[in-house]
Formats: C-alpha cells, structure tokens, sequence
C-alpha cells in the first residue's frame, strides 16, 4: 500500500481508550499516533496498548490545536457525527492521511473540525468508542487501499487461482447456494 497514515484523539481523558486506539493503530501499521490537548499517561494506557506502540511509533502530543503539525502533504481527516461528513462507505481515502477523532461524550472541538481538509462518519445510529471507530476505519482504509483480491458474488473467499493457499480452508457452498448457481440466468418470475 502506497502513502502512510497516522492516528489521533483531541481532549479524550480516558487513557484506555487512547491505549486501545493505539494498539489497533499499530496493528494496522500506522506510521504515527497523536493526541491534541488530551490527559494520557503512558503507564495507565499501556494496560490496555499491550503492543507498546509507543515504543515502536513515533507519537506526537500536541498540547492545543494551534500546536498541531503534520507532514506536508498530508491530509488531516476528522472522525466525527457531523452534518457535513462524508458517510465512510463512499469516503476515498487520502493518500497520506492523519485521522482525529474526538473525546469521549463530545465531538471534536469547531477550531479543529474546521481545520480538517475532510470529514467522515461512520454510518451507525449513535456513535462509537474512539478505539472501536479508529478500528472501523483504519480497516476501511486497509480494504479500500491495499491490493486484495475483489470480493466473489457467492459466500466465501477468493477463487481458488486468487487464494490458493487458502483452498484446503474453504468449505463448500451450501446446498441452496449451489442450486441458485445452477439456475444462474434462469428468470424466477414467472413460477407458476
């Protein structure tokens, strides 16, 4: 995957939530973890970021927006319920990208929001966890940019000349699902 990513919170106090966020930006290979004007304290975030990121990232704690920097070139995305926000399903990720997300039981502050070159939202009724939305899109942009094989119509993982190695894992397609295959093209509305 070309470009990079990093991920931040603005005025979040809960450290495990930040440790959680962490730990995920790791695993998703983030090149960089931030917090804006936010209380966290290594020790108590790191019972919950078992990677110990911030051993293996650069972070970056900026103590007021103002203090913000990034890389040029990059994009600065705000996570947030938000009118204006693009839903995440039809959001094209920016090459290189820094994605904030804001505290718990508010949103991201209106200097900030308008700093953000764009918006995104994830689609669900009421909003999430910092360390579950930072999860729901740094996925988002792992299966939007990286090189996967598309997906197949039917139930399952990739054909067999895709996916080889995972062949011997794959189970067979249920009975009905075959029979749907069989009748492919076959018009169904004139039954009777």
């Amino acid at each position: 995957m070309r470009g990079y990513f990093g991920i931040g919170v603005e005025g979040i106090n809960k450290p495990f939530n930040v440790g959680n966020l962490f730990r995920s930006a790791h695993a998703f290979d983030a090149s960089f973890v931030f917090t804006i004007a936010a209380t966290y304290r290594r020790a108590e975030g790191a019972q919950t970021d078992t990677s110990d990121t911030l051993a293996n990232l650069p972070f970056y704690s900026f103590p007021k927006m103002d203090d913000l920097m990034l890389p040029k070139g990059c994009a600065l995305v705000g996570v947030e319920l938000h009118d204006d926000a693009v839903e995440l399903p039809s959001f094209t990720h920016p090459r290189c990208a820094a994605y904030v997300l804001g505290p718990e039981r508010s949103s991201l502050s209106p200097a900030l929001t308008a700093r953000c070159d764009h918006l995104l939202r994830i689609p669900t009724r009421f909003c999430l966890n910092v360390g579950i939305a930072g999860v729901v899109v740094m996925y988002d942009r792992l299966l939007t940019m990286g090189r996967f094989a598309p997906r197949p119509v039917m139930p399952g993982g990739p054909p067999p000349e895709l996916g080889g190695a995972f062949a011997r894992h794959r189970a067979p397609a249920p009975l009905a699902e075959v029979a749907l295959a069989d009748r492919d093209g076959e018009d169904l509305t004139d039954a009777g």
